[in-house]
């Protein structure tokens, strides 16, 4: 997800001769800090029970996934980056204005379908992590993180208790840190990095689906477009580039460095989430993770009798970044649908739709969980869900963001056009392969 505070265009030096722009050395570290917080997010908890799943069940035998993911992860990111920041409309409104209607209310439905999913899963799973280091019931947490999650996100600007939350999701580094305390086959890891085993069943797909749906996740795309729709917005010297074209230099290479720089230490943490269960828990025979005390204990090796509380604080860090997300991406989406005032600067009062477009997608979330779905599994088969959705919105995004009808002269180059088309491809074969190993 990329939640940012967009440098301003005075912190951006006047573009060199050149034709780039030069940063001032503050503003070029600033602008770190939201890639940092999209790429911890991006592992959120149903990324983190997907990678410790696929692990367990197969070793290192889809490390290769990731930085294989890697290149398609961040150039779609970029590319729905880019038509928000172009044409000042996110990716719902650009299909509503040049698209088919039945196309914008088919993905506007499966999307709302996968974040709800997502949503519960992420909710469920923070109550199950909790309930090991605190006593009570299951329930009791599932409401406590829901409603405050949606409190959260009505009275107080996610960017700023964002900067608060980002500081958990630095555990998820004790799982780089795990991998170096433990006994791991450097050259067998390394080698299945560089060369996919593939195994042709039907697990091996459904795993690598989830991989790639955990990665290249749907709502993500909307998120980032409606992100910089909103600093265009909120922001009174920033317009759309296609209405001013000198912005674009600065702009562009900020949305590369923030998308490249998050998107690459988000694959990395899922790196090493891979490899310490398949070093920790593959090794001694588990192989299925079946629940969060389970997934815990790739940890162990490390933390010791601390593995729980490093588990605990990045599986709430990051379903409290995640979750707004999740239901802030629904809405916007529905927003630009049907014309509602979306804004997450606005106050309940003034966007009242929009808010109620969130609480709505928080509380079915929340109620989901009372379905008695094994929290685990549910996160494991959201991401299934995400990966067999991508595609599609890919095709779709790709499409828009090649279109002088909806770009303008800043249609994407050929590089991106390359790779997103290949991302896109990859994403339909894996679907397929799913259904060709069917017995």
């Amino acid at each position: 997800m990329s939640v940012r505070s967009v440098p301003k265009p005075q912190d951006f030096k006047k573009p060199g001769i050149s034709g780039g722009s030069s940063f001032k050395k503050k503003s070029f570290w600033l602008m770190f800090g939201p890639g940092l917080v999209t790429g911890a997010s991006d592992d959120d908890p149903s990324g983190i029970a997907t990678y410790s799943q696929v692990g367990a069940q197969f070793g290192y035998g889809l490390l290769w996934a990731m930085w294989f993911s890697y290149p398609f992860m961040a150039v779609i990111q970029e590319i729905s980056a880019r038509v928000g920041r172009v044409t000042g409309v996110g990716l719902a409104g650009n299909l509503k204005a040049h698209y088919p209607r039945p196309l914008l209310h088919t993905i506007l439905g499966l999307m709302l379908l996968a974040n709800v999913l997502n949503l519960g899963a992420d909710i469920g799973a923070m109550a199950a992590a909790t309930q090991l280091v605190l006593p009570g019931g299951t329930w009791i947490y599932i409401c406590f993180f829901g409603s405050s999650s949606l409190a959260l996100q009505v009275y107080v600007p996610y960017t700023r208790y964002v900067k608060y939350l980002k500081w958990l999701t630095l555990s998820l580094f004790a799982y780089i840190a795990t991998a170096f305390f433990v006994h791991i086959s450097w050259r067998q890891a390394l080698y299945a990095t560089v060369v996919p085993p593939f195994v042709w069943n039907r697990e091996y797909f459904v795993s690598l689906i989830a991989v790639l749906g955990t990665t290249v996740s749907p709502y993500l795309f909307f998120w980032q477009a409606s992100q910089e729709v909103e600093e265009v917005a909120c922001n009174d010297d920033q317009q759309p580039l296609k209405k001013s074209p000198r912005q674009a230099p600065a702009q562009l290479e900020r949305i590369r460095w923030d998308t490249y720089v998050g998107m690459a230490f988000s694959n990395l943490v899922a790196f090493f989430i891979i490899l310490t269960a398949a070093a920790t828990l593959h090794v001694r025979g588990i192989t299925t993770v079946a629940s969060a005390a389970q997934a815990a204990q790739a940890l162990s090796p490390l933390g010791g009798r601390w593995a729980v509380g490093f588990f605990v604080a990045g599986i709430i860090g990051t379903g409290m970044l995640a979750i707004p997300v999740l239901a802030g991406s629904a809405a916007f989406a529905m927003g630009e649908s049907f014309r509602w005032r979306a804004s997450l600067e606005d106050q309940p009062a003034q966007a009242p739709r929009f808010y109620l477009a969130i609480a709505v997608a928080t509380v079915v979330g929340i109620l989901l969980n009372f379905l008695h779905l094994d929290p685990i599994r549910a996160l494991f088969w959201s991401a299934v869900v995400n990966g067999a959705l991508a595609a599609p919105m890919m095709a779709v995004i790709v499409h828009m963001a090649t279109s002088k009808k909806v770009m303008g002269k800043f249609v994407i180059p050929l590089p991106l056009r390359i790779v997103g088309w290949a991302g896109t491809f990859v994403m339909f074969i894996a679907c397929l392969g799913v259904f060709a190993t069917l017995k």
